[in-house]
């Protein structure tokens, strides 16, 4: 079915204006500007007020954005010549309040026809306000799972409209992946959401985020740009003593989204979280991840890959902090870029005082697969507690190893063939630990379908 743009406010866009030789450019951006205008007091009380919420959630959005206000767009110095959001135009962008795209909600629907097992929730957050008006209360208010220094995230924690929560209650132990899957916002639209996974103590799951495209491409009149939608979503994880999550997630919105995602992960006493992230999708993609490693024992693993062409530009945040004695950290950043696209991987480990025996590391690598291609890494260490088993980084960026092509082409592999095994091997690190079958497949289709157009344009233009 052939999707309707949402309909444009008086003030046109000036990048979806036909252009004209007397139409004037638009005003030229810095790099670090934001390019929407929407958050706002009035916003925050609509949202409160149309959702029928408590006055103290509605307290929540306000002090939220009283701190949105007051924050930079980047707190880190050492990361502030990395922030480039010009190809994002979204000055014109509506929020969704009560209403959202199309595909929403059909993951709920999917989880509520099979069944879920006995001590499992996975709901929205009106339902979970409803069912666990204390619980609900008590991990949202005051912003604790989300990092109080980051402006975008304080943009999720006053200005989200839908939500999903998924609850395993202590000593459940869950088969079957929960499969949670957010479309992308409309064109002209903003859509922000939270997800909140909490963990009792002993409990296991694994949890496969799908962000996908809400619809098919939009075709408009010759000289008019489709406006760029805006997805902003938040993963909150609350992981108690023992618990183990497994969490995955697949982007791969079309080429007009524009998405900013936070992750952010309080670890208890002995307990475990995987990440296994994949980028694919989008115009514009700012991610942020925050393990807080708070429990004695507890470990995180996190490998997450990019794969980049056209001129997407992909820039990539994880903060892992040490504050429990003998954690453990291994944090795994790839990049493949091909045409003009461009990637920042970025990280930071710290490990406060009272991490006796912390064991952890840092690698973010890139493969440039075009010579217009760009890829930054930037690892970094703060060690305040000597007494480590490991603290360690490592980083690189190039092009495609020479003696791995030439070992593959000696053993009759075409030279083409031999490029596309190195570069999805490359990135098979996060494939292999996404924990649902269908999901892996689906990822490595998506990736190999992105390799097959990429070369194809390639060719075209030489």
């Amino acid at each position: 079915m052939t999707q309707t743009p949402a309909p444009l406010p008086t003030t046109a866009n000036p990048a979806a204006a036909t252009p004209t030789a007397a139409s004037p450019r638009p005003p030229r951006r810095h790099p670090a500007d934001l390019p929407f205008h929407f958050p706002g007091r009035d916003l925050a009380e609509t949202l409160a007020t149309e959702r029928g919420e408590p006055e103290w959630l509605r307290a929540e959005r306000v002090a939220a954005w009283t701190a949105y206000d007051a924050l930079p767009i980047e707190a880190n110095q050492l990361y502030t010549p990395y922030i480039d959001l010009r190809a994002a135009v979204l000055d014109e962008v509506r929020p969704y309040v009560l209403d959202g795209p199309p595909g929403l909600g059909d993951d709920l629907r999917a989880l509520r026809a099979a069944g879920l097992p006995k001590g499992v929730h996975v709901e929205t957050m009106g339902e979970w306000l409803e069912r666990d008006p204390e619980g609900f209360r008590a991990v949202l208010e005051g912003g604790g799972t989300l990092p109080a220094t980051d402006k975008l995230a304080q943009l999720a924690r006053g200005f989200w409209s839908h939500g999903r929560h998924v609850q395993v209650d202590a000593g459940t132990k869950l088969d079957q992946p929960v499969v949670l899957r957010w479309p992308s916002a409309s064109p002209g639209r903003a859509l922000i959401t939270r997800t909140v996974v909490t963990l009792g103590k002993g409990a296991s799951a694994s949890v496969v985020e799908e962000l996908v495209p809400c619809g098919p491409d939009i075709d408009c009149a010759e000289g008019q740009a489709v406006p760029q939608g805006f997805f902003h979503g938040t993963t909150e994880v609350l992981l108690g003593e023992g618990a183990t999550l497994a969490m995955a997630s697949i982007q791969d919105f079309g080429p007009g989204q524009v998405a900013f995602q936070h992750r952010h992960a309080t670890i208890g006493e002995g307990a475990t979280l995987h990440w296994a992230l994949a980028q694919l999708g989008g115009r514009v993609v700012r991610s942020r991840v925050d393990n807080r490693l708070e429990g004695d024992r507890s470990s995180v693993e996190q490998v997450e890959i990019v794969f980049a062409a056209d001129d997407q530009l992909f820039d990539l945040t994880s903060y892992t902090r040490h504050l429990g004695r003998d954690t453990t950290g291994n944090l795994l950043s790839k990049g493949a870029l091909l045409d003009r696209s461009k990637s920042f991987l970025k990280g930071m480990i710290t490990i406060e005082k009272s991490a006796v025996g912390t064991d952890s590391y840092l690698g973010e690598f890139g493969m440039n697969l075009s010579r217009a291609a760009r890829a930054v890494a930037i690892p970094s260490l703060e060690i305040d507690q000597p007494d480590c088993r490991r603290a360690a980084h490592a980083s690189s960026v190039g092009p495609i190893d020479e003696t791995q092509q030439f070992y593959l082409e000696s053993r009759g592999i075409p030279r083409d063939e031999a490029r596309k095994f190195i570069v999805l091997g490359f990135l098979e690190p996060v494939v292999a630990r996404v924990p649902l079958e269908s999901a892996r497949d689906r990822l490595r289709d998506l990736l190999d379908a992105k390799w097959a157009a990429g070369t194809a344009e390639a060719a075209s233009a030489a």
